[in-house]
């Protein structure tokens, strides 16, 4: 892809591709094909050489770099074509040692994951499916401000660059007319009293045209609600420059960024004041929300009084 990209307007030989690669012409033919089969539109062949159609959007680091220069994520981007989940890798090379800023980014996933064990659907090439490693001085109980902090940069990125203006779900996903389009799950290593590291994965939907069974009264997509397609790599590079901002804030401002973040969700969502909701979690329980509590945790009035929601998917049960 670099060396395609590099001689966009020219025919480039398979044999200085193979020269340059250090590999023989017929293991170019099959990359190329490779290629082909995810969706980059080359012209030539074999015989001839090999010449790129169009730039692909293909979130590839050679590509984004440039865009997240002077991020914690510049120089730290790894991507695949296919692997089973972002999370997963991203997980396993934190444990490694991977380095904060660390980003894994997929075409396509064959088992991603939501939270609470629920897939995601990854479509080859039409969403983002991404996830980042942290390493935030910060205890344990404080790790869902960084789920908070990253729905508020996904609905930045996404009204930058698309001008729709999301609407977050407690405590991790994106709403478009009450349908989701992103999903964010918050995996860490900690001790009791300090975090080791955290894996924020994201999951957007961008240029899906349709969901089948049931997802479908219940997810959407940026182009499905916007009539057009968006270029993943302008989302992507907006994304990790609005992750960077948000976080850097985080971890540098101690409590007064803290509660900025809470009231700048609250701002955001119309899901945690004054909405009848039900909580799928512990048999199920439902009640109106009273905004967050000082930890980020959703506070919700209950025929048995006021109960704070630790964990549970939230279902609007208004209408709304």
């Amino acid at each position: 892809m670099r060396l395609l990209s590099d001689n966009a307007t020219v025919v480039i030989s398979g044999q200085r591709i193979a020269e340059e690669l250090g590999t023989s012409r017929s293991e170019v033919w099959r990359a190329v094909q490779h290629l082909r089969e995810l969706g980059v539109q080359i012209t030539g062949h074999l015989a001839t050489g090999y010449q790129l159609d169009a730039m692909p959007d293909l979130l590839l680091p050679d590509i984004l770099d440039p865009l997240v220069s002077g991020t914690i994520f510049a120089s730290h981007i790894h991507h695949y074509f296919r692997t089973a989940s972002t999370n997963v890798a991203a997980m396993q090379a934190a444990a490694g040692g991977e380095p904060e800023g660390a980003v894994f980014l997929a075409e396509e996933q064959t088992a991603g994951r939501g939270r609470g064990g629920h897939s995601w659907e990854s479509e080859q090439s039409v969403g983002i499916y991404c996830s980042v490693v942290l390493r935030p001085d910060m205890a344990p109980v404080d790790a869902l401000f960084l789920s908070l902090m990253t729905g508020i940069a996904v609905a930045d990125a996404v009204a930058q660059v698309t001008g729709l203006q999301p609407d977050l779900r407690w405590p991790n996903d994106g709403l478009l007319n009450g349908r989701k389009f992103c999903g964010i799950l918050t995996e860490m290593n900690a001790e009791p009293t300090r975090v080791r590291y955290v894996v924020i994965g994201i999951g957007i939907n961008v240029n899906h045209t349709s969901f089948a069974g049931e997802l479908k009264p219940i997810a959407t997509s940026l182009r499905m609600e916007s009539g057009r397609d968006w270029s993943r790599v302008e989302l992507a590079a907006a994304l990790l420059k609005s992750l960077d901002g948000h976080y850097r804030k985080l971890v540098e401002g101690g409590q007064s960024a803290r509660t900025a973040i809470l009231q700048e969700f609250e701002k955001r969502s119309s899901f945690v004041r004054s909405r009848h909701v039900r909580i799928d979690d512990n048999g199920g329980y439902e009640g109106v929300t009273e905004g967050l509590d000082e930890r980020g945790f959703l506070l919700l009035r209950t025929d048995e009084g006021l109960r704070t929601v630790l964990s549970g998917n939230v279902r609007a049960l208004d209408g709304k």
